[in-house]
């Protein structure tokens, strides 16, 4: 008799405008291609999920998982329909996807994890939220840029060096998988 093991699955979707690499706004695309590096995950053009994926498993904290890596292709403002094209493709649940975007209500190099709630205002949230037909129940990795001016030139201004090494290389990228191997370790959060 051959038993079957269901691997936990999780949507990991980074947030930004692939027009605008290297900004604040886009953080969720640098941290999404440095987790690609970090567990060789080759990333691939799909043109119907209109957007940059990988797959692959991966051992994160204790166990292996099934990890699908997502950077939508529309600009930040309505890139929704794709995130929902995504979670449909792969995890099916919103409860196993984690949306990594920016934050400019948290100070630089930190991380605030929150489950659920309203966009805040961020304008790529409030696109998700939508496409999802108003569905909050995934998870946000709320990653600190800050705020100093206008901020709509604010985070379209270029990420600090530090923050990018941070992210891509550093601390906040062992900081990203360790809370990632918390969710892994819970079954996916009810819809």
């Amino acid at each position: 008799m051959t038993v079957t093991v269901k691997l936990p699955q999780l949507l990991v979707v980074g947030l930004g405008n692939l027009p605008y690499p290297n900004t604040r706004h886009s953080i969720g695309h640098l941290i999404v291609d440095a987790l690609a590096q970090r567990f060789r995950i080759p990333m691939i053009t799909n043109a119907t999920l209109r957007g940059i994926i990988g797959h692959s498993i991966v051992s994160l904290g204790d166990s292996a998982i099934n990890l699908t890596l997502f950077k939508p292709k529309p600009l930040m403002n309505i890139t929704g329909p794709a995130v929902a094209a995504a979670l449909r493709h792969t995890a099916k649940v919103p409860g196993a996807m984690i949306l990594i975007h920016d934050s400019l209500g948290h100070k630089p190099k930190s991380l605030s994890v929150k489950f659920g709630g309203s966009a805040n205002g961020h304008n790529g949230i409030r696109s998700v939220i939508s496409a999802l037909g108003g569905d909050i129940n995934f998870y946000r990795f709320r990653i600190g840029i800050g705020r100093d001016g206008d901020a709509a030139t604010y985070v379209l201004s270029k990420l600090p060096a530090e923050e990018s090494v941070y992210w891509g290389l550093g601390d906040g990228l062992d900081l990203v998988c360790k809370e990632l191997a918390k969710i892994a370790s819970k079954p996916p959060a009810a819809s």
